[in-house]
């Protein structure tokens, strides 16, 4: 099992930054890929960002590429986002969740809120 517990949301305006943090625990994540998605009300969870825990290799959507920025700190054990030039459409939650190389997302930290005003 793996527990994933995100931190770091908040309210804040256009142009403004935030610091996601994703505290994982509960097994070895040399094997996993971290990712993060979020979902605005109405729409579907997208896909913002992930990472190998162990080799890097970040990956990000489109929407997000050159003002967000993924990291690890295997010290801590997080995976954090940081959030640059927000802007009113990056508003969702947001969830960091955890994969093993070849399977598909199963584990899923509670989420937390952006909200970015203009």
């Amino acid at each position: 099992q793996v527990q994933l517990v995100e931190s770091g949301g908040g309210l804040v305006q256009a142009g403004d930054s935030l610091r996601l943090s994703c505290a994982a625990s509960g097994r070895t994540l040399s094997s996993f890929v971290i990712g993060w998605f979020r979902q605005a009300p109405g729409k579907e969870r997208e896909f913002v960002a992930s990472i190998n825990w162990s080799g890097g290799s970040p990956s990000y959507a489109g929407s997000v590429k050159g003002r967000f920025t993924i990291s690890r700190d295997n010290a801590k054990n997080t995976v954090n986002l940081q959030l640059n030039s927000l802007k009113p459409e990056d508003t969702a939650a947001y969830r960091c969740a955890a994969r093993t190389l070849y399977s598909s997302y199963n584990y899923w930290g509670q989420g937390t809120q952006v909200t970015v005003s203009s």
